[in-house]
């Protein structure tokens, strides 16, 4: 069983993360926020609760690394789609470049 301290600092980790986890989900195909969640828990093994994931697309968004557009489903009901600008792509791609420079000393 972990300590409280390695806890603490795993969430702080992801936390810290995030948008790097984010923007390299949406490098591939462009996803809806509950996707999104879903693909982090999945692929990343990050759980991400809507009330954190959706200020962080909105400040994603703000900062031009994610665009979004509204597409209408069979169910009528819309869905905001995100995926990555040129931006976010040119940030993501220094992002693991520090990961891994950091990682390597």
């Amino acid at each position: 069983m972990k300590n409280e301290f390695l806890k603490n600092w795993e969430t702080q980790l992801k936390k810290g993360l995030l948008p790097y986890f984010v923007l390299k989900a949406l490098e591939a195909q462009e996803r809806y926020g509950y996707e999104l969640i879903q693909h982090l828990k999945d692929d990343f093994n990050t759980e991400v609760t809507e009330s954190t994931m959706y200020p962080l697309l909105t400040r994603l968004q703000k900062e031009e690394l994610l665009v979004s557009k509204w597409i209408e489903q069979p169910t009528g009901i819309p869905r905001k789609y995100y995926y990555i600008s040129e931006n976010g792509r040119t940030n993501l791609a220094a992002m693991k470049k520090s990961i891994d420079e950091n990682l390597t000393k």
